[in-house]
């Protein structure tokens, strides 16, 4: 029970981490900056609920990819853990990745209806982005159906928290101040290359293991 607890607890912060919802705040804003306040909450939802969707799907579907393309649990792991890392580096220098948060996407703005970017930029590529793509097969590839229900759920109540930062994003900017942000980001950097580093160490680990 403690071990699963501990399990759920690391799922949690890495999602937390990797898809940053605090950070992400301001994004959020920028792009719904013009409508009101139902078409916001209705673009929240739709994005979450699509990023939810698209993580569950690679999230199941993980160990049929690595049989598809002949990969091995540690392989993915190294590979992920370096992605990871990488993302929270740029973190702690202040500045977003390209990984997590590809170039133009806080200043695309679509011109058809304003929930399209519900889907794009919203959902993916800063949502549901590589970073965490990768960082829920890596969990859910790690065992049984306990460690992809714990992914699962950690990922849905994270959406949840998400939802709410996004809904009262404008007035949590304003209380925190630049500053506040910019402490979180960086520990949020801290901790997400923790985990890739952590990810990496277990991949080299198990490809030690898989070749004895």
């Amino acid at each position: 029970m403690q071990s699963t607890l501990l399990h759920a607890l690391t799922v949690f912060m890495g999602f937390f981490a990797i898809m940053n919802p605090i950070a992400n705040v301001p994004v959020f804003i920028g792009l719904t900056s013009d409508d009101d306040d139902k078409t916001t909450s209705a673009i929240a939802f739709r994005a979450l609920l699509l990023a939810f969707i698209i993580v569950t799907l690679f999230s199941i579907a993980g160990k049929v990819i690595f049989q598809l393309f002949g990969l091995t649990l540690p392989a993915f792991r190294i590979t992920g853990g370096l992605l990871v890392f990488l993302v929270g580096f740029h973190m702690l220098q202040g500045n977003h990745s390209s990984i997590q948060h590809p170039k133009g996407a806080e200043q695309q703005k679509p011109l058809e209806e304003s929930l399209s970017i519900a889907v794009a930029p919203l959902a993916m590529p800063i949502l549901a982005g590589p970073g965490t793509i990768t960082t829920a097969i890596s969990f859910a590839s790690g065992g049984g159906l306990m460690e992809l229900s714990v992914t699962i759920v950690m990922f849905a109540i994270l959406c949840g928290i998400t939802y709410l930062f996004f809904i009262f994003g404008e007035k949590l900017v304003t209380y925190l101040g630049a500053s506040a942000m910019g402490v979180i980001t960086r520990m949020m950097g801290l901790i997400l290359a923790s985990i890739g580093t952590q990810m990496v160490i277990e991949g080299i680990n198990g490809a030690f293991k898989f070749t004895l």
